[in-house]
């Protein structure tokens, strides 16, 4: 899939290199694919997530969205022209949208990014993902894949999905785009938070922090480390139940975070799985299970968090059982069951 993504990336540039579409950065890859587990090897998604920087003569400005849940966060990217009358464009001969007459950029340059992706002054996912899908499909047929495997791309109103097959394989891949928070390994992402996310709507993101944490984990630990198969064992086990992958992973990475990486070695199998199952009993006990990347100030130094996520508030991921007694119930149930 890197791969795929790598060759993908020189073709952006060139094609996009003198228009004022966002600048595509190379991709990240993200999720429990890129993770080492996933809890259904038959149908693993490959998630990618594309930084996206402003073109020439254009801004970002991530703009908090008042409305909705007060902890999973929301964002507008507002896009602003930047006067380019005294910058080195000029002698690209660029005009500036700010201070040449309408009629004269309408006959001499592309429109600006706010005439093509934005709807008013923010930029749009549905539109942004449209336009995804005409590059991905366009720079297909120069890619040396595409020789040997076949490009089906599947429907998605927030990022670009598609499938490569071949006669003995298939590969299905996911491109997210986002725009980074400061210089940290937050984004503001196109991924869906709700079933309505309004197409100006672009939730924060924190998968590119945890596949990074899950990088140094691996760094550190020896090579009988079993705390991937932990985490696959118990995010395979929960369908039917009420705890979602999610919870079991947010878990297992605040042990991982606590516990030193020699204490994951094959011979302790059976002490973290159950140190798993009895921390989960303690959430399910106190329905309480706090964010992994928010409000966490154990993280690795090298893992970057904007100010406002790192000694913010955490937040519960089980408010839900707090707030409903028939969920506490039923997650007692399962629990008991599981």
């Amino acid at each position: 899939t890197m791969d795929l993504m790598d060759n993908y990336s020189p073709y952006f540039r060139h094609v996009l290199s003198n228009s004022f579409y966002p600048v595509l950065q190379r991709a990240i890859g993200v999720g429990s694919a890129f993770e080492g587990w996933s809890p259904r090897e038959q149908d693993v998604v490959y998630r990618v997530l594309i930084p996206m920087t402003p073109p020439r003569g254009h801004s970002f400005h991530l703009e908090l969205d008042s409305a909705g849940q007060r902890h999973m966060r929301n964002f507008r990217v507002l896009v602003k022209l930047e006067c380019t009358c005294t910058r080195e464009q000029q002698a690209e001969n660029m005009l500036c949208f700010l201070h040449h007459p309408a009629e004269e950029l309408r006959r001499n340059q592309d429109p600006s990014l706010l005439d093509t992706l934005c709807t008013g002054s923010y930029l749009d996912v549905q539109k942004t993902a449209r336009w995804f899908y005409q590059l991905v499909r366009a720079i297909w047929p120069a890619l040396p894949q595409s020789h040997n495997w076949h490009l089906v791309l599947l429907p998605s109103t927030r990022s670009c999905q598609f499938k490569v097959t071949n006669t003995r394989e298939s590969f299905r891949i996911e491109m997210l785009f986002g725009v980074r928070r400061d210089d940290s390994a937050v984004f503001v992402s196109s991924q869906t938070r709700e079933a309505h996310t309004a197409s100006t709507i672009w939730p924060e993101s924190y998968a590119v922090a945890e596949a990074e944490f899950f990088k140094h984990i691996a760094r550190q630990a020896p090579p009988d480390s079993l705390y991937l198969k932990c985490l696959q064992f118990f995010t395979r086990l929960p369908l039917g139940f009420c705890f979602s992958t999610y919870t079991m992973k947010t878990i297992v990475m605040h042990l991982l975070n606590v516990m030193p990486a020699s204490s994951w070695r094959r011979r302790d199998l059976l002490e973290r799985l159950q140190d798993i199952l009895d921390s989960l009993r303690l959430c399910v006990r106190t329905k309480r299970l706090n964010h992994f990347i928010v409000g966490n100030r154990r993280l690795p130094q090298h893992i970057h968090l904007p100010a406002d996520v790192q000694t913010g508030g955490t937040y519960n991921l089980l408010l839900r059982l707090a707030q409903q007694p028939d969920a506490h119930a039923q997650a007692i149930h399962d629990y008991q069951v599981l």
